[in-house]
């Protein structure tokens, strides 16, 4: 009787200290501060224990055993989910834990640049590691109809900014969080317009916004320059835009804007033909849009590039004309 007594005694012992690290296992950090963040994976399906073998494959230095007995103790053993997670340092198995059935995957980014053209933000989206490529092999229409847009033509039709994605997410996940943010900033600066403005449609304003954004670097001209060219279209004034023409010319161009190409008619050259180019020529950001659906009031129908940057701006072509003297010649 009292071997039995004595063995009991052992067990709860045992259970006690056994109890006692395991409570301090579950709350020691797994890596230490000062080491490097671990990437792993988990897949669809996968239970507790599953989870915690292919943690520990990937290097994740957890007993799966122990892990499995943590998540079945949290009761958080069935609401694991599969994906793309990085082991932060100074994290401990409570946190993995409630970071796997939370679902904290692993945070990628990406960082699409007012004034880039479609074609760049395509490049930029194809060549990020952390992204599943599903519309390489697409067309641009067909992108646009992959995320359910109204529009055909993508040009101008993303917001430029700073992504954040699960590693692994689908490309057309970018495509479709920019196009929906920029509908979203266009109808907000259209609720906002000056009813007197030149345009029939908010698309006309993106137009317009993205001739802006790529006609001036300086926010503080943005305006002016809307105004000019709002000025010049209630007038019937053709744009003669450059960037327009640039635009039209396409990969080809190299980089100098010659006269034989202002006198080449394209859709896109605003020397040659009257109003609006049918589409944006580029992605504008929110000042630009500001500008094209709030320019500023003014009388100049001409500007030319200072050199330094900004633009003198002018009311009428002598006055234009002396300061191309001035600045350009």
């Amino acid at each position: 009787m009292a071997f039995i007594k004595k063995i009991i005694g052992l067990c709860v012992l045992f259970a006690i200290l056994g109890g006692a690290y395991f409570m301090y296992w579950s709350q020691k950090p797994i890596i230490s501060e000062d080491a490097e963040a671990i990437e792993f994976s988990i897949t669809p399906g996968s239970g507790a224990h599953a989870a915690g073998q292919q943690m520990a494959a990937a290097g994740v230095p957890i007993q799966p055993l122990l892990f499995n007995l943590l998540a079945r103790a949290t009761s958080k053993s069935g609401r694991l989910k599969a994906g793309s997670y990085e082991l932060k340092p100074g994290s401990t198995p409570l946190r993995l834990i409630d970071q796997l059935a939370r679902g904290e995957y692993a945070q990628e980014q990406l960082t699409i640049i007012e004034g880039w053209n479609f074609r760049q933000m395509r490049a930029a989206i194809a060549a990020h590691k952390g992204l599943k490529h599903d519309t390489v092999a697409m067309s641009d229409q067909e992108v646009m109809s992959a995320i359910s847009s109204e529009y055909k033509q993508a040009e101008g039709l993303f917001f430029p900014d700073t992504y954040l994605f699960a590693k692994g997410a689908s490309d057309l996940q970018i495509y479709k969080q920019a196009h929906a943010m920029m509908l979203t900033r266009l109808a907000t600066a259209w609720e906002k317009r000056d009813p007197a403005l030149p345009y029939k449609k908010p698309y006309e304003a993106l137009i317009m916004a993205s001739i802006v954004e790529k006609e001036t670097g300086h926010k503080s001209e943005r305006a002016m320059i809307a105004g000019v060219f709002v000025n010049r279209l209630k007038i019937g004034m053709m744009l003669q835009t450059d960037p327009t023409v640039i635009y039209g010319i396409g990969p080809k161009f190299d980089g100098n804007i010659r006269k034989k190409d202002l006198e080449t008619d394209t859709p896109y050259n605003t020397y040659t033909r009257a109003g609006l180019p049918p589409t944006p020529i580029a992605l504008p950001g929110v000042q630009s849009l500001t500008a094209a659906l709030a320019p500023a009031k003014t009388g100049a129908l001409y500007f030319v590039a200072k050199g330094n940057g900004t633009s003198q701006f002018s009311d009428n072509l002598n006055d234009h004309n002396r300061a191309v003297n001035q600045y350009q010649r």
